[in-house]
């Protein structure tokens, strides 16, 4: 992604409900894609972001393709910060 994109705005589609039964698809339009991916890797479960589907600027990105995004260089929010998982004390 280039790093102009991520202050496009951007749709997320991803599933809610654990049982094929009681899931529905989800869309949330993100003013920025930044944000809707911010929100995809802090607040959806792993299991709903390997699912979900980000629309950017005409591009998709699917499942696990979402994550490096977050992760990569050019991300330009703050991220939430993780526990130390070398302290005993740190959950996980």
């Amino acid at each position: 992604m280039d790093p102009e994109d991520y202050r496009m705005e951007a749709g997320l589609f991803f599933s809610k409900g654990d049982s094929a039964r009681n899931k529905s698809l989800v869309f949330r339009r993100f003013r920025r894609a930044a944000d809707a991916i911010q929100y995809a890797v802090e607040e959806l479960s792993p299991k709903t972001l390997s699912s979900c589907s980000l629309e950017v600027n005409g591009l998709h990105y699917f499942g696990r393709e979402i994550r490096p995004l977050y992760d990569g260089e050019a991300f330009p929010l703050r991220r939430r910060s993780r526990p130390d998982a070398s302290r005993p004390d740190a959950r996980g």
